[in-house]
């Protein structure tokens, strides 16, 4: 497992360095500039905020001095947000959208998983064919329809519900409802096939002809094998979510690392479209390296190589 570790961080420092020169390269293609937004800027000011933070060199130079000042730990300043870093952005937003992720990818990973167990026992009955059309709902709707319905229903129409910001618990729901419904609808399905070809096998029948009971048969025995095509969605989805959701944080106006990220893409925050991006990719390569190995722990029979 060792070897096996050492070659993907090599993989993922590779992979990381090609996403780096990607978007250094595509962000500097599209016209314009981040200054070129103000209004009536002077020609002389706007030399001087160029020269000031580095635009002016040639490509390969700024891209050079940025990853150089990457390997340091510092990100560089925000173009926008007078005396901020881009280390103080995403230390500030990326916590708000980390608990926010987190609580929405546990309610889909518990929702999702007892879902798909109760729909698989109930094949072609009511219950099956109920909890598939729920699934099916939730993988057709866009995350904004369905912010927007609930917003409606429990913000404006019945007030039970705070529709923006994260001031107290109640604000946690909607928006935590709204993040978990497509993963939690994507995961019933997935473990409703896992669970049924599971379900199929010879050491299940022998199980169950020596009387095991129902609840060990399903946990303890088809569980493991079911689960692991849920395992394998996890790693992006976890790295996804944690990073912020863009539409949903828009929507709910929540401060977090999505909000920040559109916002900066909007404005040509340079360094700050950098840095959330490399932090995305970063996230991204280590969950998916951690559900590599939680195979391993999952089923040893499962060879790393």
């Amino acid at each position: 497992m060792g070897a096996f570790a050492i070659k993907r961080t090599g993989y993922a420092i590779l992979t990381i360095f090609f996403i780096s020169i990607i978007t250094f390269t595509l962000m500097n293609l599209i016209p314009g500039g981040p200054f070129l937004s103000e209004k009536n800027i002077p020609k002389e000011t706007l030399t001087a905020l160029n020269a000031k933070y580095g635009l002016d060199k040639p490509l390969p130079q700024q891209y050079l001095t940025y990853m150089g000042n990457l390997l340091k730990g510092d990100l560089g300043d925000s173009l926008k947000q007078k005396g901020r870093s881009a280390n103080d952005i995403i230390l500030t937003a990326f916590p708000v959208s980390a608990r926010l992720g987190g609580i929405s990818i546990l309610l889909a990973l518990i929702l999702g998983v007892i879902m798909g167990s109760v729909s698989a026992l109930n094949r072609g009955r009511f219950t099956d064919r109920a909890l598939m059309v729920v699934s099916t709902l939730g993988i057709a709707v866009p995350s904004f329809v369905m912010a927007t319905f609930l917003m409606i229903i429990f913000g404006v129409k019945l007030k039970w519900l705070p529709t923006f910001g994260l001031r107290s618990f109640s604000a946690y729901i909607l928006p935590c409802v709204t993040l978990a419904f497509y993963p939690m609808s994507y995961i019933t399905r997935l473990m409703r096939s896992g669970m049924l070809d599971a379900l199929d096998q010879d050491y299940i029948r022998t199980a169950k002809s020596k009387g095991v009971g129902r609840l060990v048969l399903l946990y303890k025995h088809a569980l493991r094998n079911a689960i692991l095509p849920v395992i394998t969605y996890l790693g992006p989805l976890l790295a996804y979510t944690v990073t912020g959701s863009f539409v949903v944080e828009s929507i709910f106006n929540i401060p977090g690392l999505g909000r920040e990220f559109i916002l900066c893409i909007t404005a040509r925050d340079y360094p700050l479209v950098m840095s959330t991006t490399i932090f995305l990719a970063v996230l991204i390569v280590v969950m998916n390296l951690v559900v590599d190995l939680c195979y391993k722990l999952i089923d040893p029979r499962i060879s790393l190589q």
